[in-house]
């Protein structure tokens, strides 16, 4: 049974603006190592990280994906893969919500008109958070003056908890695919916190149910089109940050789990090369992106695509690789409830299950074929 979560209010300090890639880096360092003090026990008692959030929006770490024409830095993908793998590794619910967000502003980047984007790209400077959704069927989008009157409830969803703005897929009539960006805060908006997962349990994940509420022709733009636009490959690369930083906390506590144990060390070395392995092939598919983003042709976007549906999956993989030779390698001595060390195959397990593998599977088959690459 879910309960309507009340809107976080708080009264953010203003956003500090980052100004260089080693920057963002050195504060998503400082911020994980932060998050990662208490992760366990909100683990355990579902705490839900609002204050980490807002230290997130604080530090302007929320902001560096901001285009240079609206003020921002703009980082490379393979930098901002890394930076939500480091705070995944602090807290993976919190990496969660940040891969999330970030997909939303490559969403508002390549798709909303001028205004909505300096409108909503100033936001962002300022600090405010957004979270994806898709509404289920059976909502009513309906013309209605200069936009539309819109009634339903969205899927659950990462970081709504923690979102000032909610993205919505919805179709508009007769049948035009398009993303609202609604206001969290407005009366009309209820958030229910549903999510009961094993893993993840504090990401943030709810339902929004909305309406009746006007939404302004002006808050309204089309959805990607294409089958491998970059917000999609964007999507699977970010998913494979948390999972790359969810291998990492389950390295560290296997390092401390198991002392000097040399005689492990041939099965440690195995699963050190998968993570960093990972890494590779996530910062590859970041390249990839960036020339995908500025060179937008079919066949850079595909290239993008395939390159994030590799490392999303490999990432999976060794992030629930690495969380079971925890328990392998270490023994009984890793098996304590108190040390809540399964909280890492949890987070591994539940953060796999929407990635569509089958799908990407058999589009890298299609691709791959098509493309005559070995």
């Amino acid at each position: 049974m879910g309960t309507v979560s009340q809107f976080h209010d708080s009264l953010r300090p203003p956003a500090h603006r980052i100004e260089s890639e080693e920057e963002a880096i050195s504060t998503a360092r400082d911020l994980a190592a932060t998050f990662r003090r208490q992760a366990s026990e909100r683990d355990i008692n579902r705490i839900l990280p609002h204050a980490e959030l807002d230290a997130l929006s604080t530090s302007g770490l929320t902001a560096i994906t901001v285009p240079p024409d609206y003020q921002g830095l703009d980082v490379s993908n393979a930098l901002l893969a890394e930076i939500v793998a480091i705070i995944a590794e602090g807290d993976a619910s919190i990496g969660e919500a940040l891969e999330n967000h970030f997909c939303v502003l490559e969403t508002l980047r390549t798709q909303a008109a001028e205004d909505l984007k300096a409108s909503l790209f100033a936001r962002v400077l300022e600090g405010d958070r957004f979270a994806a959704a898709t509404f289920i069927d059976g909502t009513e989008l309906t013309a209605e003056g200069p936009g539309y009157r819109l009634s339903g409830r969205t899927r659950q969803a990462p970081g709504i908890l923690f979102a000032d703005w909610i993205a919505t897929a919805a179709t508009a009539p007769p049948s035009r695919p398009v993303t609202l960006y609604l206001a969290r805060g407005d009366e009309s908006i209820q958030v229910v916190d549903d999510w009961d997962g094993f893993g993840q349990r504090t990401n943030g994940s709810a339902t929004a149910i909305v309406g009746p509420f006007h939404v302004n022709a002006d808050a309204i733009a089309p959805a990607p089109s294409l089958e491998y636009s970059t917000c999609i490959s964007l999507g699977l690369l970010l998913k494979a940050g948390v999972s790359l930083g969810i291998a990492r906390a389950a390295w560290t506590d296997l390092m401390t789990a198991i002392g000097d144990r040399t005689a492990i060390f041939a099965r440690l070395g195995e699963h050190a090369i998968r993570i960093e392995t990972t890494a590779a092939a996530l910062e590859r598919a970041g390249r990839k992106l960036d020339i995908a983003q500025v060179n937008s042709v079919g066949a850079a976007m595909a290239d993008a695509h395939f390159s994030a549906s590799a490392a999303a999956i490999l990432a999976g993989e060794t992030a629930l690789g690495t969380a079971n030779a925890m328990f392998e390698l270490a023994g009984e001595t890793s098996a304590g409830i108190g040390l809540n060390l399964d909280r890492h195959w949890r987070n591994a397990r539940i953060h796999a299950l929407s990635l569509p593998r089958d799908g990407l599977m058999h589009a890298a088959g299609e691709y791959m074929s098509k493309s005559g690459a070995a």
